[in-house]
């Protein structure tokens, strides 16, 4: 089924979109940047595990690696030893990378209300990202559930 002009035309403009907010979103991250605000989130979701965060993050493990030696040395995150698997390291943030992952929380909240005023309906808008958002989750467990 090939898509009509107009359906790639709008998809297009979507992404566009979506890359303009993430930008609006990045610079509102303060100290952080976005991979870290995002790798942020996912440890005080309870993703401690390195391994589960390349995979949600869709990056490699040296990547991530790599962005918790940088949070570890600005003591925003810890590394714990796992009991009972010596390779297995749980990753949880300090007092200070709470303070981080909340101050860009409001930052980008605070950023972000002014586009949602300037849409007719809000909550239309607040709706879609969540279905999107349950959308991803679906991709990712679908991503997991077929790996060997």
């Amino acid at each position: 089924m090939t898509k009509s002009p107009s359906r790639t035309r709008q998809q297009a403009d979507t992404v566009r979109t979506l890359a303009r907010l993430a930008r609006v979103l990045e610079r509102s991250c303060g100290e952080l940047t976005l991979p870290q605000y995002r790798l942020l989130a996912m440890i005080s979701e309870g993703s401690e595990r390195a391994t589960a965060l390349a995979g949600k993050l869709a990056l490699a493990k040296p990547s991530v690696s790599a962005m918790v030696d940088a949070l570890v040395e600005r003591d925003l995150v810890t590394r714990a030893r796992v009991d009972g698997d010596r390779r297995a390291v749980r990753l949880q943030l300090t007092l200070s990378g709470e303070t981080a992952l909340r101050g860009a929380e409001v930052a980008m909240a605070e950023n972000l209300q002014p586009l949602l005023d300037r849409c007719d309906d809000a909550t239309v808008v607040d709706a879609a990202l969540a279905q999107l958002a349950t959308a991803l989750d679906a991709a990712f467990a679908d991503r997991i559930a077929a790996r060997p």
